[in-house]
């Protein structure tokens, strides 16, 4: 398997295979997840015929090493199959009008802080 020379996550494109530890071919990278102007690389999410349920999400740490035409997972295949699937922002919350309402406790840091720091 000739993978070519090294190379960085900001040169990942879409369909660029991804492999198991193991040297299985597990799909083709989807999207890379990073923010290249804070040079932060999150991870990949790939995707191929041989995952059962579709795409997987593999976060940089089992990212081992990324080369021109060829990504290599720190994990092995039947490790990589157990990789979560992609879904929607688990961040996004709703906030109702009780979750706005100050505790007696915060209250009273509120004020503590204000008057040690001059903000009363």
């Amino acid at each position: 398997m000739d993978l070519g020379a090294p190379a960085s996550y900001l040169t990942l494109s879409p369909g660029v295979p991804v492999y198991s530890s193991d040297a299985q071919r597990l799909g083709d990278v989807e999207h890379v997840l990073g923010d290249p102007e804070k040079d932060i690389f999150d991870g990949i999410v790939f995707g191929g015929d041989s995952l059962e349920g579709g795409h997987r999400f593999v976060d940089a740490p089992e990212v081992g090493e990324i080369y021109e035409r060829g990504v290599v997972l720190t994990l092995d295949a039947a490790a990589a199959e157990q990789l979560h699937q992609p879904g929607p922002n688990p961040a996004t919350m709703s906030a109702s009008p009780e979750d706005t309402v100050e505790s007696d406790l915060e209250r009273k840091l509120r004020r503590a802080w204000d008057l040690i720091s001059g903000n009363y």
